[in-house]
């Protein structure tokens, strides 16, 4: 006897969720893992914080519907060693890889 066509959407949603809920849940503990090892840094005084140098520039529209860049000087922007953001600061091998800063006007 064939199963109904309600059952099996049913169990095929409820696979999707369950997955999607582990998957959440592994990566709400990534995070929490990260930012205890985060803590670990500060609290023993190791390397926890970094400085990158950061080359900003600004982009200006114009009334003639044009973008107009203005590069600033280099500077050192604080960052954090760790896999995601934590205090407000990027992780440091984000900023590595992405050296300048678009700063929208």
């Amino acid at each position: 006897m064939a199963e109904p066509q309600a059952t099996r959407g049913t169990l095929l949603r409820w696979v999707i969720l369950r997955a999607l809920g582990v998957c959440a849940l592994a990566l709400l503990m990534i995070y929490l893992i990260d930012f205890c090892v985060l803590r670990f840094r500060l609290a023993t005084n190791r390397n926890a914080y970094s400085t990158v140098q950061v080359r900003p520039f600004y982009t200006v529209p114009r009334k003639d519907h044009k973008i107009q860049f203005m590069f600033d000087d280099p500077r050192d922007e604080t960052c954090v060693n760790s896999l995601f953001p934590h205090d407000g600061h990027d992780p440091c091998w984000y900023l590595r890889r992405n050296r300048e800063k678009r700063i929208d006007l």
